[in-house]
């Protein structure tokens, strides 16, 4: 990769193999995010995404597939080039009982001989504005959250107090990209509407769903015979507007151009800087978008975003 693209998509994908349209069982989840660490571009790979309720779950079947040193079944096995796996547990229940799920799992994968995990951030829905409040004041401050602003705010709706709520709280929004049925994909407009919000707002953003493609088209919506289709956002399509809305604080029409953007040839990648067209963003500048500002996506499929690059000579 050239600088820039190694820099746009740097622990980009958090797998969720566990979610629709896969719906994989734990098992081959955790195999497939234990393979995916030893790909070529593990670099691309982020946190593993678990509902809190199954955790217990995630530490029977992932255990002797984390790094650590393992004699529980007659050999012991060094994973010393990996670092501990990195979870993004959502919040599915209660948020103090979750918490301290979330605490016992942390406490269970500190060491070595069950396996190095650790929850290191969270992803919860809210009702109102003001429940944002009432989490921070219970999330302890080495987990990192993500709140969900309500799909019906994005959809047709002003995302804006949910994101004054979280800002300089420490915290990021979360938006929903897509979904398994065409209903439910919001149109470039209120994507940009979203990041604008948050880049006023100095609030970060991940996302979810529906960002399995580098750029925009048309795409089968699952993995069943005879799937819905829909108009898919491209997560090239998504983070470099960001990245032109925070650096070159363009608007909303602007911003809507990138994302409706279908030509891949559009979106070039050098070791000095990343192009939309004619507008660029330096690597010193990307680095800080990505870092602080545009996060990550959600994805059941982690080999679906590095095919389409790879198909695209771009890895």
């Amino acid at each position: 990769m050239t600088r820039t693209l190694r820099t746009l998509t740097a622990s980009l994908v958090d797998y969720a193999g566990l979610f629709p349209p896969t719906t994989l069982d734990m098992a081959p989840s955790v195999e497939n995010y234990a393979r995916y660490l030893r790909m070529p571009e593990a670099e691309m790979l982020g946190r593993f995404i678990c509902p809190v309720s199954r955790l217990k779950e995630l530490s029977s079947h992932g255990a002797m597939l984390m790094p650590g040193t393992f004699a529980t079944s007659g050999y012991r096995e060094m994973a010393d080039d990996i670092p501990a796996w990195r979870i993004s547990a959502i919040i599915d229940a209660d948020l103090g009982d979750c918490l301290s799920e979330i605490d016992a799992f942390n406490e269970h994968h500190s060491t070595e001989a069950q396996g190095l995990a650790q929850v290191d951030a969270i992803e919860m829905r809210v009702g109102e504005p003001g429940d944002i409040d009432d989490a921070l004041d219970e999330i302890p401050e080495d987990i990192y959250p993500a709140f969900e602003v309500p799909q019906k705010l994005i959809m047709a709706g002003d995302p804006r107090g949910y994101i004054a709520a979280m800002s300089g709280a420490g915290c990021s929004a979360k938006i929903r990209c897509g979904g398994v049925t065409p209903d439910l994909i919001p149109d470039s407009g209120a994507i940009a509407r979203f990041i604008i919000a948050c880049a006023q707002g100095g609030v970060p953003f991940k996302a979810t769903a529906g960002l399995h493609h580098p750029v925009r088209g048309e795409q089968n919506l699952t993995y069943e015979e005879n799937p819905a289709r829909g108009v898919m956002h491209g997560f090239l399509n998504v983070f470099m507007a960001a990245a032109m809305i925070r650096i070159h604080r363009i608007n909303e029409d602007q911003a809507a151009e990138i994302l409706e953007d279908t030509d891949a040839g559009s979106f070039t990648f050098t070791d000095e800087d990343a192009r939309w067209k004619d507008k660029g963003v330096g690597l010193i500048d990307l680095s800080r978008v990505r870092e602080t500002f545009a996060l990550s996506y959600g994805s059941c499929s982690f080999e679906e975003p590095v095919a389409d690059l790879r198909a695209l000579s771009l890895v």
